[in-house]
């Protein structure tokens, strides 16, 4: 076996001995790297015995029996392309992990250049990442919102929180979405049918407790506003609607959607804490830029990495060149293969990377 699936069994072996040894330990911190670890175990333990098998199966195949070595021959070739597979998927399992990849996360959609049919965008493509949501189990929830006079959106805020139980989370899927998103089509609005661009921009951003990223209070600074919603309705007479500042940098963050302001406070917060955990993690990846030239779609928010050509029928993804047909699907909320791609691209620049 493999040195280094050796040095799993190892590690594994020696959580259990500390778990079960009565001793000062952290009981909660060893369980959780015990879980993390038990996939990956069976895997180790599964290659194991197929290896097994196949020293078998190998012997057998020299057998004087002809039946009896064709057949050997062939599981022998089986157990080979298992073995392949198991190791490639441990191997992946051992890949540096993004540790908000068990988040859920906050998602801001702001029209770039094109006037109204970058709002339309907009919505369009908020529509489509809660359809997407909602077929992965993530509950979309808008945290603050503001809509254009051409019927879309100037900019739209919305946390995606997965199920407790889920295996996968929001952050590690949408993830890859932050960037410029470019779109050429004719705007209904244009007689001369001239194909239009436009832009729109995309932050996808975990959410951290209080405990991942904590922010002294003195840096804050809180107020509270009526509500600007359609007239006549009660959140435009209470002070409900809170706006934070964080005063070292300048950001902002404001929700209006609760009822409450306790409501409004606690959602207000968790965008202020993303956000400026996102910039100063941005200062810190300007530093390390050939590290993250290794990822896929986790870079600065700036860069355009994706074009929906309407006209042509086609959405290229320019981060791995590759273009995807059915654009009307897609809006539909049919990202999975554009993500997917996405995904396999990173796995593989992150094995490159290690190579290296």
């Amino acid at each position: 076996m493999e040195q280094t699936f050796q040095k799993i069994l190892d590690e594994y072996d020696a959580l259990t001995r500390d778990l079960s040894s009565g001793g000062s330990v952290d009981i909660a911190k060893l369980g959780r790297r015990q879980s993390e670890l038990a996939p990956l175990v069976d895997k180790v333990n599964r290659l194991a015995k197929i290896e097994q098998d196949l020293k078998h199966a190998e012997q057998l195949s020299q057998s004087a029996d002809k039946d009896m070595a064709l057949m050997a021959q062939e599981e022998s070739n089986g157990l080979k392309s298992e073995i392949l597979n198991l190791k490639s998927k441990i191997e992946e399992a051992l890949l540096p992990r993004d540790p908000n990849d068990d988040k859920n996360c906050i998602v801001e959609i702001r029209a770039g250049a094109g006037g109204d049919e970058a709002t339309l965008f907009v919505a369009e493509m908020f529509r489509a990442y809660g359809k997407f949501a909602e077929e992965n189990s993530f509950k979309p929830h808008i945290v603050s919102s503001s809509k254009s006079e051409a019927g879309g959106y100037k900019e739209i805020i919305f946390e995606l929180h997965s199920k407790q139980s889920a295996t996968t989370h929001p952050f590690s899927i949408f993830k890859y979405e932050s960037g410029v998103h470019r779109v050429q089509r004719v705007p209904e609005t244009e007689k001369s049918g001239r194909v239009h661009t436009s832009t729109i921009t995309v932050a996808v951003l975990p959410i951290l407790e209080e405990k991942d990223y904590a922010i002294d209070p003195k840096d804050l600074q809180m107020e509270a506003t009526t509500s600007s919603g359609h007239g006549g309705q009660s959140v435009n007479t209470t002070y409900s609607a809170i706006r934070i500042v964080h005063i070292p940098t300048g950001i902002t963050a404001q929700c209006q959607d609760e009822r409450s302001q306790a409501q409004n406070r606690e959602k207000a917060l968790q965008v202020i804490r993303a956000r400026v955990a996102a910039h100063y993690e941005e200062i810190e990846n300007k530093k390390v830029r050939d590290l993250t030239k290794s990822q896929i779609g986790t870079g600065d928010r700036s860069e355009k990495i994706r074009t929906y050509n309407f006209p042509q029928d086609r959405v290229t993804d320019h981060r791995i060149n590759q273009n995807f047909n059915q654009i009307n699907v897609i809006m539909e909320g049919e990202l999975s293969p554009i993500i997917s791609a996405l995904q396999k691209a990173d796995v593989e620049m992150k094995k490159e990377a290690l190579k290296k």
